[in-house]
């Protein structure tokens, strides 16, 4: 499984990259907004440090939602770097768009996935990724694993190429069973990555180890 981390933070995309096991970044207009990034060119440069700080995809958005406005903005996003993968909404114009993409070998990433009916369309048009977003139906009292698990039959049944990005990941759990399910991709924040690490028997099992070095050592 790969591992993408959800943010427009430098920082926390350069602590990621740091353990060894980022394949890669995500980010979307409100992550952008968020870190205090507005304008079209602050943007763009902002899309150009993420590539440069990974050796990876990074997902970048289109703004605009009809498909003439999404051609166009996709072509710019994908000459900034060869590691762009261009994010298109899930609407009618966004399956064009990425046929249209598709038929140029531009990478594209379908974002706002909520229905298997939705991933099956975007795998047709030739999408590189799919993002069924589990956290949000979770919100709304249906189980997005649920859907991670449909949406991998149905490729596995067609051999699509069309890689399961599991988004609005909230915690390890989430991956966890991404992972099981088997979920190509998750893309969640740099806490839910970093606490996979976590156990409590392994903090005292460790203290437990030093304590015993120390007493040998006296």
């Amino acid at each position: 499984m790969k591992f993408f981390i959800d943010t427009a933070n430098l920082q926390e995309i350069k602590e990621a990259n740091d353990l060894g096991v980022l394949d890669g970044v995500t980010t979307n207009p409100s992550l952008m907004a968020k870190e205090g990034i507005t304008g079209e060119q602050n943007i763009l440069d902002h899309y150009l440090a993420i590539c440069n700080l990974v050796d990876g995809d990074v997902s970048a958005e289109v703004i605009a939602t009809d498909l003439e406005g999404m051609i166009q903005q996709g072509e710019e996003l994908a000459k900034l770097h060869t590691n762009i993968v261009v994010k298109i909404p899930m609407t009618i114009n966004g399956i064009k768009a990425i046929k249209y993409f598709s038929g140029k070998k531009i990478r594209t990433n379908c974002t706002l996935i909520f229905s298997a009916g939705q991933a099956l369309l975007a795998a047709k048009a030739g999408a590189s990724y799919v993002s069924p977003f589990i956290g949000r139906l979770d919100d709304i009292s249906v189980n997005g694993l649920d859907l991670i698990a449909q949406i991998r039959q149905i490729y596995d049944n067609y051999l699509f190429d069309t890689e399961i990005l599991a988004a609005s990941v909230r915690h390890p759990m989430h991956i966890i069973n991404c992972a099981e399910i088997g979920a190509d991709v998750m893309t969640g924040s740099l806490k839910s990555i970093m606490a996979l690490a976590n156990h409590p028997l392994t903090d005292s099992g460790l203290e437990q180890f030093l304590a015993d070095h120390a007493k040998g050592n006296k």
